[in-house]
């Protein structure tokens, strides 16, 4: 089993920027598993902001690209999103998501929401 918790979620001004991170736990997490933000708008399905392996190789939804920036710690077993110049349209929530590349475990965390508004 894997937990995962989020923090910083908030309200952002347009144009301004925030971070988010998780931190997973449980001994069932291991170097094998892909380190993920997803975000919901209502009525969508979850989209892929960022995603990152244990080896730092990265991969960003179009709509963010040039503007957030996903870490990873492989010590702390934690996953950072750095988003700047905030759009309105950034507004969602945003759930932090583990998979295992070779089992397929997936887990997700409860989600924090963000708003991106004056």
């Amino acid at each position: 089993q894997v937990q995962l918790v989020e923090s910083g979620g908030g309200l952002v001004q347009p144009g301004g920027s925030l971070r988010l991170s998780c931190a997973a736990s449980g001994s069932g997490f291991n170097m094998f598993y892909i380190m993920a933000w997803y975000r919901e708008f209502p009525g969508v399905q979850r989209e892929l902001v960022a995603d990152i392996d244990y080896h730092g190789r990265t991969n960003y939804g179009d709509a963010v690209k040039g503007r957030c920036t996903i870490t990873r710690d492989n010590i702390r077993n934690t996953v950072s999103l750095q988003m700047n110049s905030m759009k309105p349209e950034d507004t969602a929530i945003y759930y932090c998501y583990v998979r295992h590349q070779l089992y397929g475990n997936i887990y997700w965390g409860q989600g924090t929401r963000v708003t991106a508004s004056s």
